[in-house]
């Protein structure tokens, strides 16, 4: 299924992420978002610090055919800074939680992004002319005294080196009281909406100053309150579809016909839990993380702590398969609870297909499941497997007491500082993004493109 996955441009310190070997980096510095955009030409990280760097891919070179595929830094703004709210005393920070790019309408290219209270849609477009010629402005762009202007002419565009321009166009604040989670664009593309722990808001793209909320999951006494919203997205295809997924573990998929306010679900997926196996940890771990629709809209992804689910819409009783991503931490559960990893939000992608998953584990491991052979892999993202053209081998951890076999890594000297929490596939082809800690991994299949 997946034949080892080649390396094109992994060698961060070309893309301007990566330090040097050995070097020190700030939390500022850390990835906490990866997406690509409708295309596949774009990719946009954000990180701690409230910036956003967005990759181009390269076209395709007949001197050099592996060319193609290499993502070089395409433009880098700061999206967010740190604020104060001084009525409830609290420090908002410019982390960016999510971006999500708007389909290309015309030569420009939009996104959102959004920390913890305000949304932004930034316009990215491309300058290569000046305008030349004026008549009442000078070289300098100082003007003119009118008494000496003693003719008229046409100002024309001349050629410039390229310039990259990123511009705020809008700014959707004060709508959100709790910590935002999750942003997703409607395929109407003129609405999108923002989920926080509580409440789920539909925005028009054109308006500010409102927004109108479609689920409100609080209770009028916040000692009752029993789940928090952990993600959401709308339907690929049906713009009045939308799934959010809480941390009970429960998918609720939601019509907007139905009412205005959709606190009453249209359907409710949910795994019955096995009595025999409950234990203090059942809830922490069965907490939902990250929800994708798949591509064709039939199937939803989830991501709980140990396992990558994926559901079908007409079947709300149980998923359709169950993949184990790090089944050997079910030992490791206590340890893991004390060091608080036990919180980690991972995410999950679809590939073009819908036939392959992708998901993210603990030192700089990440998880691929084909669906259709049942097949799976374990790849690293390192500086090892981060040479141009050099293949990642899949690695086997070993389970506490199990049988070790030769370069089987064993569950106990598993790095739980590196972890891979987000990911993002590429649209159509086998490019894949990897976020760890402060890198920025792209792999490709190049041999195998056709391959799913």
């Amino acid at each position: 299924m997946l034949s080892p996955i080649q390396v094109l441009c992994s060698d961060i310190t070309t893309l301007s992420l990566e330090p040097e070997p050995f070097a020190s980096y700030t939390e500022a510095d850390i990835i906490s978002t990866v997406e690509f955009n409708h295309t596949g030409e774009l990719l946009a990280t954000g990180d701690k610090g409230g910036r956003v760097v967005i990759f181009q891919r390269e076209p395709e070179s007949k001197t050099e055919p592996f060319s193609q595929g290499e993502y070089n830094v395409y433009s880098t703004f700061q999206s967010h800074e740190p604020e104060f709210d001084y009525l409830k005393s609290l420090e908002i920070e410019e982390k960016i939680n999510k971006i999500r790019w708007l389909p290309q309408q015309n030569a420009a290219h939009f996104l959102l992004s959004t920390n913890d209270k305000t949304i932004k849609l930034w316009k990215v477009s491309e300058r290569d002319k000046r305008p030349e010629g004026y008549n009442l402005k000078d070289e300098e762009g100082r003007i003119k005294d009118i008494s000496t202007v003693t003719s008229l002419q046409v100002p024309v565009l001349m050629p410039m080196d390229l310039m990259v321009e990123v511009s705020p166009r809008r700014v959707f604040a004060n709508a959100h009281t709790y910590h935002v989670n999750s942003i997703s664009v409607n395929s109407d593309y003129e609405t999108y909406m923002s989920a926080d722990d509580l409440r789920i808001n539909l925005w028009h793209l054109d308006i500010t100053d409102r927004s109108f909320n479609i689920v409100d999951i609080k209770p009028a006494n916040m000692e009752d309150l029993t789940e928090v919203i952990t993600a959401a997205e709308f339907h690929p295809h049906h713009c009045n579809l939308f799934v959010y997924s809480s941390s009970k573990g429960t998918l609720r998929l939601c019509d907007m016909r139905e009412a205005a306010l959709c606190d009453k679900h249209s359907k409710l997926f949910e795994e019955p839990e096995d009595p025999s196996a409950r234990s203090f940890f059942s809830e922490i771990i069965s907490s939902v993380s990250d929800v994708k629709f798949s591509h064709s809209g039939r199937y939803l992804l989830t991501r709980d702590y140990l396992t990558a689910k994926v559901w079908d819409l007409n079947m709300e009783s149980k998923p359709l398969e169950t993949y184990q991503v790090h089944d050997y931490l079910r030992s490791k559960l206590c340890s893991l609870y004390e060091n608080d990893c036990i919180f980690d939000k991972f995410e999950c992608a679809w590939n073009g297909s819908d036939s392959v998953i992708m998901t993210g584990a603990y030192n700089n491991f990440f998880r691929m499941f084909d669906r259709n052979t049942k097949r799976d892999v374990t790849l690293e993202a390192s500086r090892e497997s981060s040479k141009p053209r050099a293949v990642l081998k899949p690695r086997r951890v070993c389970a506490a007491g199990g049988k070790r076999r030769k370069d089987d890594i064993s569950v106990d000297s598993l790095d739980f500082t590196k972890k891979i929490l987000h990911t993002a596939w590429h649209p159509t082809e086998n490019i894949i993004a990897i976020a760890a800690t402060n890198n920025l991994y792209i792999f490709q299949d190049k041999l195998n493109s056709e391959m799913h």
